[in-house]
């Protein structure tokens, strides 16, 4: 056998390898969440956008520092405002940059003077400002929040009380319950996006509404 066709063969058979393995990773992803833990996905007083009696929920665990989060902000607008009245988002925390758990505890404090869709908007749309080699500045984060129409004095006591630090827990308890280990990480009426990408969400979307309409 010659080195070309020894190199044909190896490299037929690491492409062999490679969709295999592809393979059983998708297989290995749950297609549905099982009933039991289904009450994880939900929160009372979550933020949440779109039709108040859509049909079709997609909750997004979300952490301000991430880069893709920051991406597929704008997109997940433009599907809620593409089926209006039928879609709504909800979103739920994950912290999982370093510094970003004060940070979404600013958030929902923003969230508790009604102000949680602007201070989110403003740390997507400054994030380089505010995250300094993928670790969040929570200091930087606030100044950001506070250039927003809030009362300052209620925000700081309210993103520092254990009312809020209790949000965040059950946020990220029920993370790890749905096995949530990167943001942004969706579900669309209970069933995760297995394979990541902004055209996947926008089919599990659509078959929802096919669905339920």
């Amino acid at each position: 056998m010659n080195n070309k066709t020894l190199f044909i063969g190896v490299t037929a058979f690491i492409g062999i390898i490679f969709i295999a393995a592809v393979g059983m990773y998708k297989s290995q992803q749950p297609s549905t969440i099982a009933s039991e833990i289904l009450p994880a996905l939900e929160r009372i007083n979550a933020p949440e956008k779109g039709g108040k009696n859509g049909k079709v929920t997609i909750v997004e665990f979300f952490d301000p520092a991430c880069g893709t989060c920051s991406q597929f902000y704008p997109l997940v607008n433009n599907l809620v405002k593409k089926y209006q009245g039928k879609v709504k988002v909800v979103m739920r925390y994950a912290p999982l940059h370093q510094g970003s758990e004060d940070v979404v505890k600013m958030l929902e404090a923003a969230h508790i003077q009604g102000q949680f869709w602007p201070a989110a908007k403003l740390l997507f749309a400054n994030q380089q400002r505010w995250v300094e080699h993928h670790v969040s500045q929570p200091s930087k984060a606030l100044a950001g929040i506070k250039t927003l129409a809030l009362d300052h004095d209620q925000l700081d006591r309210d993103w520092q009380s254990s009312k809020v630090a209790q949000i965040i827990a059950q946020d990220m308890q029920d993370g790890q319950t749905l096995k949530v280990r990167a943001t942004p990480q969706f579900f669309v009426n209970g069933k995760p996006l297995v394979v990541f990408g902004y055209e996947e969400l926008v089919n599990l979307v659509e078959e929802a509404i096919a669905e339920v309409y």
